[in-house]
């Protein structure tokens, strides 16, 4: 996908491409992790629709949970989807940063 370091720094029109393929690839991430912990807050912790999202969107973007989860298996589902929801942020960024850290790197060594 990135070019070796022997071969020439790509033309910006190409990495406007790949800039926007990362976060095309990045909001699905975001996207299906979002999916998974509104049906999760809904099956799992019987939180309505709406609170469901508000929860898992908090979660997801590192403010905290919003909602009050009585039942055990709510408790579990939030403590595994607060977990998966820091790797799932850490991963996203380092994915969306790619593209320009590979090319500084790449300017760099070439010149």
């Amino acid at each position: 996908m990135y070019e070796h370091k022997s071969e020439p720094i790509i033309s910006k029109n190409r990495f406007y491409k790949r800039v926007n393929y990362h976060l095309m690839i990045s909001a699905m991430l975001i996207s299906i992790s979002l999916g998974i912990g509104i049906i999760g807050y809904h099956f799992i912790a019987n939180i309505c629709w709406i609170d469901s999202l508000h929860n898992a969107s908090m979660i997801l973007s590192g403010m905290g949970p919003v909602v009050n989860i009585e039942n055990t298996a709510g408790k579990l589902f939030s403590s595994f989807y607060a977990l998966f929801s820091g790797i799932i942020f850490i991963t996203n960024f380092g994915f969306i940063l790619a593209p320009f850290v590979h090319r500084i790197l790449h300017k760099i060594n070439v010149e």
